[in-house]
């Protein structure tokens, strides 16, 4: 989503996207700014002296005299850096739940030791992020203006200026694409990427992929519909933006694709229909959004949904809306749908 185009949506139109961008913020777990005691520099191998620099997905190089070591990012890049033994000092965005524990955008960070600057959409302390005397800001971004996600537009000018930030498109490509992208990223900043753990992360996830697409192609009818619920709504995702769907897509997964666009200017990311109109499209496998800030399939209590034949069949189960762009994070999720699709029953 440009600028533009996003001073245009709604919240709920923004978090929405593609049950991709996520009914998150507006819904999300709720949670202060307050900063969290502790957290620790990058790794060791951040505390190098000499030059760094790093050209991230929007064309921007960023040049610093040595590797930062002050990292500051969206909850899921840092879950996605942690996995590659780089650790932030603070984070943004989706980090813990109602009842204090991590979010799951957090992945296996230690969120106590990690200083929160916000919890929700828009929410984000400036005051705090200056404390931190960061070096270097990362993020996603789901357009193709380079929007810094969970950056609120009424603060990023303030926020730009103490430092500079680094950019990995989740926006119309691949998951593979973006998964190398927060890779090099991570090895830039000092990551082990030669470690047994994220070797191995990495052969699973090709080898989880192979059996992805040697499931589709053994189940061909097999219709999946991407779905994230509201208690108003029920979104159908679109493949061509989101980096998962555009990935399964790819490896023969037949998915169900939105007929209409929501009303306002989306892009292309979703469908929303009300939960009367749910039984809309026909699907026999229903990959739902597990995000904290959506609707779990469990606490769904509408009649239409539970009358879908996919419901009745069980064959639903969890899809990470915005995954944690490391090989380990991903690998779960992939093998899940694989799993799920050889199983399947033809119920549609």
């Amino acid at each position: 989503m440009s600028n533009a185009r996003t001073a245009r949506f709604s919240r709920r139109g923004i978090l929405a996207a593609g049950g991709a961008l996520g009914l998150g913020a507006v819904l999300a777990a709720c949670g202060d700014g307050d900063a969290k005691n502790g957290g620790s520099d990058s790794s060791a191998a951040a505390e190098e002296s000499g030059p760094w620099s790093f050209k991230d997905d929007r064309g921007t190089t960023v040049k610093l005299d040595k590797v930062p070591a002050n990292i500051v990012a969206f909850t899921g890049a840092a879950a996605a850096l942690h996995d590659y033994g780089v650790q932030v000092k603070g984070v943004f965005g989706p980090t813990k739940t109602k009842d204090g524990k991590a979010d799951v955008q957090a992945g296996d960070m230690d969120i106590s030791k990690v200083t929160i600057l916000g919890n929700v959409w828009d929410q984000f302390n400036v005051e705090k992020y200056a404390t931190l005397a960061p070096e270097l800001l990362v993020s996603t971004t789901f357009d193709d203006a380079g929007t810094l996600w969970y950056v609120p537009e009424a603060s990023k000018d303030k926020i730009a200026k103490l430092a500079p930030s680094v950019a990995v498109s989740v926006y119309d490509r691949q998951l593979t694409a973006s998964l190398e992208r927060m890779w090099e990223l991570a090895e830039s900043l000092g990551g082990d990427m030669k470690a047994a753990k994220v070797t191995d992360a990495k052969k699973r996830f090709e080898e989880a992929s192979e059996r992805l697409r040697k499931a589709a192609k053994a189940n061909p009818d097999i219709k999946v519909m991407a779905g994230s619920a509201s208690p108003e709504l029920f979104y159908v995702s679109g493949t061509n933006l989101s980096v998962d769907l555009e990935y399964y897509k790819a490896l023969g997964v037949n998915f169900v694709e939105p007929t209409e666009k929501a009303k306002e200017p989306t892009g292309g990311w979703f469908e929303s229909l009300s939960w009367e109109n749910v039984d809309k499209h026909r699907a026999d496998l229903i990959i739902m959004d597990d995000r904290t800030s959506a609707t779990q399939p469990a606490d769904i209590t509408e009649a239409t949904w539970k009358k879908l034949p996919a419901v009745k069949a069980g064959q639903v189960i969890g899809r990470s809306a915005e995954p944690i762009l490391s090989y380990d994070k991903c690998v779960p999720q992939i093998e899940a749908l694989a799993e799920a699709i050889e199983k399947a029953k033809k119920v549609s």
